[in-house]
């Protein structure tokens, strides 16, 4: 899987950790904090945002709901910004946000 950073020198930053893991100077609780450090966050979503990510797909909120393994109930809540999606809800509206509904499917 490829990752991303959030910038050029995080990525260098993090690459040059993984060989010094390699060859057993810091541990693997140090090479988390520096994942944790370099991968791009992701970044709350409004109801407008998410709506708008499934109507791009033009989709139903049912047909998104059995996407995203969810309820329908969830889709119409989070657009109505009753809920939040959140945890790996979240990464999969990003994915979907930035490379569309076939990323996931």
């Amino acid at each position: 899987m490829t990752r991303r950073y959030g910038s050029e020198l995080l990525a260098a930053i993090h690459e040059t950790m993984e060989s010094v893991h390699a060859i057993g100077a810091i541990d693997c609780q140090t090479l988390r904090d520096f994942d944790d450090a370099c991968l791009t966050p992701v970044r709350v979503l409004t109801p407008d945002e998410i709506r708008a990510i499934r109507l791009k797909e033009r989709i139903s909120q049912p047909v998104f709901a059995r996407y995203l393994n969810v309820s329908s109930h969830l889709i119409s809540d989070w657009e109505r910004g009753v809920r939040t999606p959140g945890g790996a809800a979240l990464r999969l509206l990003t994915v979907v946000r930035d490379k569309g509904l076939q990323a996931i499917a």
